[in-house]
């Protein structure tokens, strides 16, 4: 989903810009909040930005640039927020959702620059019954405190 500051009408060309140039067709829903509710409610702009998006520039709105990752639970998981310098990582935010989702069906952790398939972490406190069971190949315990397994192909 796009959260966008501007009404949603506004985006048709950006969206066939966006296909033109990056070779992807925007198929995702797009959320307008020309009134600046939603932005200032996820602290994206601060209060005293006023309450319309007219006569805002792209230097205005350079604090929307915001990804957040919103759980079942609907608690915030994750938010990534990009100066206008810099282009979003798409890789990266699958990479988390990933993540989040084997974390959550499998009570693991994953290490830094884990990708899909790679070795997560045992939790210390995690029962040796249960490690037997989700790792039948074995685990490696690299400190006492930290112990890495590779999970079997589902």
């Amino acid at each position: 989903m796009h959260l966008t500051v501007a009404p949603v009408t506004s985006h048709s060309k950006w969206s066939a810009d966006i296909e033109e140039t990056q070779g992807h067709k925007v198929n995702y829903p797009m959320i307008g909040d020309p009134q600046l509710k939603v932005a200032q409610l996820y602290g994206m702009l601060p209060a005293e930005s006023g309450t319309t998006s007219e006569g805002r520039t792209p230097a205005d709105n350079a604090t929307v640039r915001t990804v957040f990752i919103i759980g079942p639970d609907k608690r915030i998981k994750t938010m990534l927020i990009y100066p206008m310098s810099t282009g979003r990582n798409f890789a990266e935010v699958l990479r988390i959702l990933d993540s989040l989702q084997l974390t959550a069906k499998m009570g693991v952790s994953t290490p830094v620059n884990w990708q899909p398939g790679g070795d997560v972490v045992v939790p210390a406190a995690m029962p040796e019954e249960e490690v037997k069971r989700k790792f039948p190949n074995g685990i490696k315990t690299l400190k006492p405190y930290l112990r890495m397994g590779s999970l079997p192909k589902s």
